[in-house]
């Protein structure tokens, strides 16, 4: 049984997120640049993954696994992209510790089909929406070319949290709305709170 992505149309990120990136996250993103950078590219890594064990648990959603495969080789593009302005930059590479606000969607993922499915498909969703957000606010503040390729990458993220968006309306389209706005309110959650690390996706750093 396949499904087909139904058009979305949203208003940018904003339209599924409950709440903006607070100003002193982007203050501590560009006090922490190369920290930005080291979690960015491990992000882009993971994004990557994530669709591949997408396409693995869904094998028989051949619309989805198709999708996910486009969308797995454009996340590892940006992988690349990512390293190489790291290394114009002199920004070395290094094992970082996964930051909260990914394990904690994830925990907020349910465990039995079909359920299941529809949750991994909007928290992934709104994983994206947030990533096209942020990006939309560093880039007008970085220089050149680092401006530029988080622009680009910002439109890219729109358009898979459109597709993620529009699979979870095919896969349950009488609950994906009240679903959404539940795991909508954790991750809005996650996202402003004082986090102890920065992170591509954390909360603005806790100052004592």
């Amino acid at each position: 049984m396949t499904s087909a992505a139904p058009a979305v149309a949203a208003d940018g990120a904003a339209a599924i997120l409950l709440a903006p990136t607070p100003l002193a996250w982007v203050a501590d993103a560009l006090a922490q640049r190369d920290a930005l950078l080291l979690d960015h590219a491990n992000c882009e890594k993971k994004a990557a993954s994530t669709a591949l064990a997408l396409m693995f648990a869904y094998p028989e959603d051949l619309s989805l696994s198709l999708a996910l495969a486009q969308l797995a080789r454009e996340e590892l593009r940006h992988y690349g992209q990512v390293v190489r302005a790291m290394r114009a930059l002199g920004v070395s590479f290094a094992r970082t510790r996964p930051g909260r606000y990914a394990l904690e969607l994830r925990r907020a993922v349910r465990s039995a089909e079909p359920g299941r499915k529809l949750d991994l498909l909007l928290v992934s969703a709104l994983i994206e929406a947030r990533s096209a957000e942020r990006f939309g606010l560093l880039a007008p503040r970085l220089a050149a070319p680092l401006a530029r390729l988080y622009a680009n990458l910002g439109t890219a993220e729109a358009r898979h949290f459109e597709l993620y968006l529009g699979f979870a309306r095919a896969c349950a389209p009488h609950e994906w709305q009240a679903r959404l706005r539940q795991l909508a309110a954790r991750e809005a959650q996650l996202a402003t709170s004082a986090d102890r690390a920065l992170r591509f996706h954390s909360g603005p750093l806790a100052h004592s």
